[in-house]
């Protein structure tokens, strides 16, 4: 078929074109079509013919099956006859079987009451053999028993005999924890006893500093308090604080003062230690109660106007206060090295901060000698340092000097390489400029121009 043949369609009368492509489709289309209508038909001849052969199968079985039956017919009445006759013997036969059996019966029965009288004889003896053994085995029952109720009897007075015996120790045991309650009651009414006794005199020594702190004026208290101090430190002076100074502060020229300054110092001359001392006491009946608080910051005015290491309040302010009341008391989080303390740890106080002067005085000693000891070494060291100081200084200096020089040789170097490249570029041009000139002739100049070449012609 030619491309783009014309194509009628039957039912619409349209008329269009179609290549061979399209072409090939519609005959595939119509074959496939035709096809398929061709295999409905075969299957549907096959499925008659199949039908059929059923149809003509069955009708051939069914034949069949009838002649069977009629035949199976006669067989069951051929077999129906015998039947009667055989069955009419056999009930003869069963009849005379039953006959001899009711005669087998009457003599069995004869000869079973024979046997039932032997075994009640038999019986009657079995019996009277169990009932012996039966009696023997109750005399041994009896027996047992009364070895038991024996042996229990027994047991029975041995458990009586542990529990009177536990019922003793219980008692004993009930005495004994009566006597020990007695003895510790008698022990706790001592205790208590001598308990209230010292309370007593504890509450009597109270109302009597009582009635005492209220007989003196708040003047009074302190400088009580103050004359303690001084009788107690006095009292170890000559043993322990024979280079001490400990005497009153009468320099009130800064505005305030405070109540003792103790100073010591060594066998050179050296302070060991210094401390401002700060008595406060009040009576119990004061209005106004001070805290310990209160006198901090004068304190500390004063030990670094008097020039003082340390300050120490001796303080019975805040009676009831356990802070203070643990011993001494460092308070240098608030200013600096300064303690509170009770008046019975005031030579404590002394002797702590004494004994911490002591070693810190050996330890400068030790550290001034040391010095002394090291100073040439330091000096050398020094010495040493300032060579190795100004060595590399100088070293600094020249090598930086070195390197400056060398960039400037660089740079030259890269100079006169540019100036060797140039008059090597020019030596180039020269030598190109003087073959051009020797290759110049006459006749190149003159070739493509008549005029030039006439004239040199005619010269």
């Amino acid at each position: 078929m030619s491309k783009n043949a014309e194509v009628k369609c039957p039912n619409c009368k349209e008329v269009f074109k179609v290549d061979d492509s399209v072409y090939t489709d519609i005959v595939k289309q119509v074959r496939d079509q035709q096809f398929q209508e061709e295999v409905n038909n075969r299957l549907e001849v096959a499925q008659r013919e199949k039908q059929a052969a059923i149809q003509l199968k069955a009708a051939e079985l069914k034949n069949e099956f009838q002649g069977q039956l009629a035949q199976k017919q006669r067989e069951i009445e051929e077999l129906t006859h015998k039947s009667k006759a055989q069955l009419v013997d056999e009930v003869s036969k069963k009849e005379k079987f039953i006959q001899d059996l009711q005669s087998k019966i009457q003599n069995s029965e004869t000869q079973k009451s024979l046997e039932l009288s032997n075994a009640v004889k038999d019986a009657a003896e079995a019996l009277s053999k169990k009932e012996a053994e039966i009696k023997a085995l109750e005399a041994k029952i009896e027996n047992t028993n009364i070895q038991k109720t024996l042996e229990l009897s027994t047991a029975v007075r041995e458990v009586e005999k542990e529990r009177d015996q536990l019922k003793n120790d219980l008692k004993s045991k009930d005495t004994e924890k009566e006597l020990l309650e007695k003895s510790l009651v008698e022990q706790f009414k001592n205790k208590l006893e001598h308990k209230d006794e010292a309370l007593k005199l504890k509450e009597e020594e109270i109302e009597r500093l009582k009635d005492y702190k209220q007989k003196l004026s708040t003047k009074m208290i302190g400088e009580t308090l103050e004359q303690h101090c001084e009788t107690e430190f006095n009292k170890l002076r000559a043993t322990a604080f024979q280079n001490a100074y400990f005497e009153k502060d009468n320099d009130a020229s800064g505005g305030t003062k405070g109540d003792y300054i103790y100073k010591e110092q060594d066998v050179n001359g050296n302070e060991v230690i210094s401390i401002m001392f700060e008595m406060k006491n009040e009576n119990d009946q004061t209005a106004t109660k001070k805290k310990n608080e209160d006198f901090f910051a004068k304190l500390d005015k004063d030990r670094k106007a008097k020039g003082c290491e340390y300050a120490v309040l001796v303080s019975l302010l805040e009676a009831d206060n356990e802070f203070y009341n643990t011993g001494i008391v460092d308070v240098s989080y608030k200013y600096d090295k300064m303690y509170v303390v009770r008046p019975q740890f005031f030579i404590p106080i002394i002797s702590l901060l004494r004994n911490a002067g002591m070693k810190s005085l050996q330890y400068k000693a030790e550290l001034t000698l040391m010095r002394n000891q090291n100073v040439d070494i330091t000096n050398f060291e020094e010495k040493i340092n300032d060579f190795k100081t100004g060595f590399a200084r100088n070293y600094d200096l020249a090598s930086r000097q070195f390197g400056e020089a060398i960039k400037e040789i660089d740079k030259t170097m890269n100079h006169l390489q540019k100036t060797k490249d140039n008059l090597l570029s020019s030596v180039n041009n020269l030598r190109l400029a003087n073959n051009k000139a020797e290759d110049l002739t006459i006749k190149k100049l003159t070739r493509g121009n008549p005029t030039m070449k006439q004239k040199f012609e005619d010269l």
